[in-house]
């Protein structure tokens, strides 16, 4: 328990400055996907093969994905790259004394980033969604990457491959009477292997297997609320009609 309070002051805390570096960009909304299998499955795999370079999931096992379809050897295979045990935790590659050295900052672990982003701009989902399509070229900054929604983010764009390398387009506009510069567009600089709209359902698959991790028990809990619901309505019911007849003759 000590090691999750933990877990989760690193995580508001790294990634908390969000939202006061980046000026209250607005965030988008992500496809809602939380019980879409085949879209957890591949948020899984782009997390397994993407994230897991540099971050950490100490609060999730790999054997943890069976509840959204996989089997052990499925996942043993395909996203467990690092140890020979599927009830192992979700280690990083990268040592974090390294990690700290490069990035100036050691990668929080992701377990709940999903759960420690929710706020005032929207669900965890949402700021991730919008985090991973916001990067943009930026040569005055140590790793080349900048973000709109983390302005000097430390963690350089790690699906630039999927999504290519672009730039921004500014346009000057005059505001209280004042020139500013405002992001109108983005420039392509080299294509990625993903379409734009390609790239945008794959973020939103990761988004919401980051969402699931964050508390995969969810689903269930929302199945059962809504049984409970509806067993209340229909004993609320049945009392109303047993309070009716057992006062009937009472006058």
């Amino acid at each position: 328990m000590k090691k999750l309070f933990l877990a989760l002051f690193l995580c508001t805390g790294v990634l908390g400055q969000a939202v006061a570096a980046g000026g209250g960009a607005a965030w988008d909304k992500a496809p809602n996907l939380g019980t879409n299998m085949s879209a957890l499955q591949n948020g899984a795999k782009l997390f397994a093969n993407y994230c897991l370079n540099c971050h950490t999931a100490n609060y999730v096992r790999y054997n943890r994905l069976k509840d959204i379809g996989l089997t052990d050897k499925e996942i043993q295979s395909n996203l467990n790259f690092l140890t020979d045990k599927v009830g192992d935790l979700m280690a990083s590659n990268i040592d974090p004394k390294e990690a700290k050295a490069f990035f100036g900052a050691t990668p929080p672990d992701l377990s709940v980033i999903a759960r420690s982003r929710s706020g005032a701009g929207g669900s965890g989902g949402d700021y991730i969604y919008s985090l991973l399509r916001s990067y943009y070229r930026d040569d005055t900054k140590l790793t080349g990457w900048n973000n709109k929604i983390f302005p000097a983010i430390a963690m350089p764009n790690p699906l630039w491959e999927l999504q290519g390398q672009r730039e921004p387009i500014y346009d000057t506009v005059t505001s209280h009477g004042h020139e500013v510069k405002v992001l109108t567009g983005w420039k392509v600089v080299k294509p990625g292997l993903m379409s734009e709209r390609e790239f945008d359902a794959a973020v939103g698959d990761l988004a919401a297997y980051l969402t699931w991790m964050g508390e995969p028990v969810r689903n269930t809990r929302v199945q059962i609320g809504v049984w409970v619901m509806l067993f209340l309505g229909l004993f609320t019911l049945v009392a109303w009609r047993l309070n009716a007849v057992y006062w009937k003759d009472i006058k």
